[in-house]
């Protein structure tokens, strides 16, 4: 594809990237701004974040209307996008928020790890992917991940993570 025939995807990638920071945003309003340890609210990464990407859609799309996007190489070295892989990547981190209210920070962030595991696996033509060894190492190692991280977090820094039960623990 020559650089003019990318103009039109490269416009709406960088519209995507544009509306992805303004609507970020947008929900980042909604958080409290009440300064905590430090003088910085909970809203002050959510807002940094929103501000970034704002800004590099704000960019992209300059570069997009000059002409495209410079050095992005020839269609013909790159490679095929492995879509099976961005399926299973997608899933683990949609299915990690549609169910961590209801499962628990522990066992929603042990799904999306190994729900994102099995997609890298098969990505990077492992044939041992769909083996019930690996699904066995996979679930143990995002148990051995997740629960420290939601033990630190609750105890340590006091962040209110969704639990499974009310112990604390869990």
């Amino acid at each position: 594809m020559a650089a003019s025939d990318q103009r039109g995807p490269q416009t709406l990638v960088s519209l995507g990237v544009l509306l992805t920071g303004l609507a970020m945003g947008w929900g980042a309003l909604g958080i409290s701004s009440d300064a905590g340890y430090g003088g910085v609210g909970p809203n002050f990464l959510p807002m940094l974040c929103a501000a970034v990407l704002t800004l590099c859609g704000v960019l992209l799309l300059l570069e997009a209307g000059r002409g495209g996007f410079r050095d992005t190489g020839e269609d013909a070295d790159l490679p095929a996008p492995y879509w099976s892989g961005f399926v299973w990547v997608s899933a683990g981190l949609l299915l990690n928020a549609a169910v961590i209210e209801h499962l628990g920070f522990i066992l929603g962030c042990t799904l999306c790890y190994v729900l994102a595991v099995q997609g890298l696996r098969r990505a990077g033509g492992q044939a041992i992917a769909g083996s019930a060894r690996t699904w066995a190492t996979d679930l143990v190692t995002g148990l051995l991940i997740s629960a420290p991280v939601y033990w630190m977090f609750t105890k340590f820094l006091a962040i209110n993570l969704p639990g499974l039960t009310d112990t604390g623990w869990f």
